[in-house]
């Protein structure tokens, strides 16, 4: 730490003022260097402002069709206080999650030892399930009968 704070040497001001002074490189005067940039007019701003607008407004066409899709679900759902109450429990276990897993990572060895207990598991299903293409196929119907399960339908 200290000898890096020897090689570090404070700039005088008059060393400065000299710096900034010097000619500048490249053999270009200091009038090209100092030269202002033309600017915008204001009727290219316009232009382009209403071609961003323009853009935004036919990209935004699936997103009304999306929103007017929501408002007839929302208005056709008979129990919308249940909605409401399944989405603030939702909140509420993020949060609780969110708060045990910080608290578990302020337990020293803990946060290793979880990502070595996930780079495992990680391992084992790369081996069990993608490994091999028959392996593949049982995992793909296993999740076929899960979806079959979770969607209700009997076939």
């Amino acid at each position: 730490m200290v000898a890096a704070a020897a090689a570090v040497r404070p700039v005088s001001h008059r060393r400065l003022g000299a710096l900034l002074r010097a000619p500048v490189p490249c053999g270009l005067t200091t009038s090209r260097v100092a030269a202002s940039f033309p600017r915008r007019t204001d009727s290219m701003k316009i232009s382009q402002l209403q071609l961003t607008a323009t853009r935004f407004s036919k990209e935004n066409n699936s997103d009304e069709e999306l929103l007017s899709e929501l408002r007839d679900k929302w208005d056709a759902m008979e129990n919308k206080s249940s909605l409401a109450l399944y989405g603030a429990g939702a909140i509420l276990t993020i949060w609780i999650s969110l708060v045990v897993v910080r608290s578990l990572d302020s337990v020293p060895l803990l946060p290793g030892l979880l990502e070595l207990v996930g780079l495992s598991y990680s391992a084992w299903f790369v081996y069990r399930y993608l490994l091999f293409q028959e392996n593949r196929k049982e995992l793909a119907e296993l999740i076929d009968d899960i979806k079959r399960r979770i969607i209700g339908d009997d076939n």
